[in-house]
């Protein structure tokens, strides 16, 4: 398994550096062999000093690297005795320049290190088919249009979409709810039985059951309506998993649970939960759920850990709809 290989565009920086590294370690040998007592990363700013003397600024639009990394560079190359910094004809700025050290090392890298290099690089285009440096360039022009950060702040979000109940979703619905019930309370009869027979305790005595389906993981969430008398319909069963924390699934899901309870016209839509589920609690009340001593009254005893009851108002638009 290769992970940086199996992500595909995700991982492409860390798959280039990964082959940068290969590329130049086996670079590094052969510079090494030379006599050279640089490394690869070196090369570019002395072949560039070997043109010409330059500022560092100067260096960092030639080489197309951060400033940092040349002023590092050079301050390496230094030590090594093979470049000079001096004051040029602007005092304000300094020229840095090969020594006569630094230009008998590039003597030998041209002679006994880059034309290896070049050719063990070569025989590796030989085997590809289109023009990889000219496909270099073309992404490095993008970038310099558009930075990847840009590109993917533009992106569209991956999208949420909405899944009708079927019976090979039965099992992500007990999963969901097992998985989050468990973690906060226990799991009581009542659940056990919802949840291992959902076809027959929500489907068919008339209620409703919807995923929330994230594109990249799937099956995320779950939420059921479950008709409870005439008109009246408990919200009741519903769970994001943990790895969509973050994404609105849960609001999504539950906005689109809303619609359904409008659409089948239902008169008490009402829900059971525990103060402990604060997060859950902010969620429903923003979406029109109101806390409701009625509804306690009615159906809380239906759970052990039932200690908040909520009631969604029906709103003024829905009550013209049903008069239509």
């Amino acid at each position: 398994m290769d992970i940086l290989s199996d992500m595909g565009p995700v991982f492409l920086g860390s798959r280039l550096k990964r082959l940068a590294e290969r590329l130049q370690a086996d670079a590094a040998r052969v510079v090494n062999e030379a006599g050279l007592p640089v490394q690869p990363t070196h090369m570019p700013l002395l072949v560039a000093l070997d043109r010409e003397p330059a500022t560092v600024g100067r260096l960092v639009e030639v080489v197309g690297t951060s400033q940092p990394g040349v002023t590092r560079g050079i301050g390496q190359l230094v030590e090594l005795g093979l470049v000079q910094s001096e004051r040029g004809e602007d005092q304000r700025r300094r020229l840095i320049s090969l020594t006569p050290e630094g230009q008998a090392a590039m003597a030998r890298a041209k002679h006994l290190a880059m034309p290896r290099i070049e050719a063990g690089v070569n025989s590796i285009f030989a085997s590809l088919d289109n023009d990889f440096l000219g496909q270099v360039a073309k992404i490095e022009s993008a970038l310099d249009a558009r930075s990847l950060y840009a590109r993917a702040a533009g992106a569209v979000r991956p999208a949420l979409t909405i899944r009708e109940y079927a019976p090979e979703l039965a099992q992500a619905f007990h999963d969901i709810n097992a998985e989050w019930i468990s973690t906060m309370f226990r799991l009581e009869e009542t659940d056990v039985e919802v949840l291992r027979n959902p076809d027959t305790r929500i489907i068919a005595p008339g209620g409703v059951i919807l995923f929330v389906e994230a594109e990249g993981l799937g099956i995320v969430g779950t939420c059921a309506l479950q008709k409870t008398g005439p008109g009246a319909y408990e919200l009741t069963k519903m769970g994001v998993r943990g790895t969509a924390r973050g994404l609105k699934a849960g609001e999504f899901l539950l906005d689109a649970m809303i619609a359904r309870a409008r659409a089948l016209q239902v008169e008490t839509l009402y829900l059971l939960t525990n103060a402990r589920c604060e997060a859950a609690i902010h969620l429903y009340e923003k979406l029109g759920f109101r806390h409701d001593a009625d509804i306690m009254a009615r159906y809380g005893a239906r759970y052990e850990r039932c200690d908040v009851a909520m009631r969604r108002a029906t709103e003024p638009h829905e009550a013209r709809d049903k008069d239509q």
